[in-house]
């Protein structure tokens, strides 16, 4: 009489790891659906600045705030440049300047494609970074 196999895993740890799988997909759906939002905006701490961060300042309110908030924090047009998801490791200096040059696609929020922003100097661009470092770092962003 030919044996039975045993199964290689029992049935009750195969539906624990399927109910762990279906855990991790929920999981990565709701973390992944908060930075696809175009909802609401953050709240931004303003630190003293320094002369040039100041100058950037100026810059940035003449040019981004409308969508990006007054203080960055983001608005119903534009998504908060004070967020995790814009800190140096992730976006660099150079994804900014690349963004007011060129635009950017779409890709982290549902506001839409960013256009590019050819009024923008490339030294009014780098001292708007500055302001926008200056205002991360004031609010834990590094």
């Amino acid at each position: 009489m030919a044996r039975k196999k045993k199964p290689a895993v029992s049935p009750t740890l195969q539906w624990i790891a399927l109910g762990g799988i279906v855990v991790a997909i929920a999981a990565a759906w709701i973390w992944f659906a908060q930075f696809r939002s175009g909802a609401g905006s953050v709240s931004v701490t303003m630190p003293e600045l320094s002369k040039s961060a100041k100058a950037g300042q100026e810059n940035f309110q003449a040019n981004c705030a409308a969508c990006h908030g007054e203080r960055g924090g983001g608005t119903g047009q534009g998504p908060p440049l004070i967020h995790k998801i814009y800190e140096t490791g992730h976006h660099g200096d150079g994804a900014f300047l690349r963004a007011v040059r060129s635009g950017v696609r779409q890709h982290h929020w549902s506001f839409g494609d960013m256009p590019a922003q050819p009024q923008v100097t490339g030294g009014q661009a780098a001292l708007i970074v500055e302001f926008l470092r200056e205002v991360q770092t004031a609010n834990g962003i590094h």
